[in-house]
């Protein structure tokens, strides 16, 4: 369950509204006009919340990693060594110029 307030109500209720938030753990949506624009939730789900993205973030590595391993498969380490190599020589020359 979750509260929506405006942010004028806000201001004027802040501190009312933070007790609720850190001691009953009840999140506020806060809206202006009558757009949700953010949110105010409790530091324990904020830090929750956190890890999750960060989860996100690696698992999206992972599957881009294993894309790649997929796509180089036919390719051997020296093949792909060379290529860095041949990468890292154009890059320098085109900074050096």
């Amino acid at each position: 369950m979750q509260k929506i307030i405006g942010v004028t109500e806000l201001q004027r209720n802040f501190r009312a509204v933070f007790d609720e938030v850190t001691n009953e753990n009840m999140p506020y949506v806060l809206t202006r006009g009558s757009r949700p624009e953010a949110a105010i939730i409790p530091y324990t789900e904020f830090t929750q919340f956190l890890a999750w993205k960060e989860q996100e973030i690696v698992a999206e590595f992972d599957r881009a990693m294993q894309r790649l391993v997929e796509r180089n498969a036919d390719y051997s380490d020296d093949e792909i060594a060379a290529d860095v190599e041949e990468a890292i020589t154009e890059v320098r020359k085109a900074s050096s110029a």
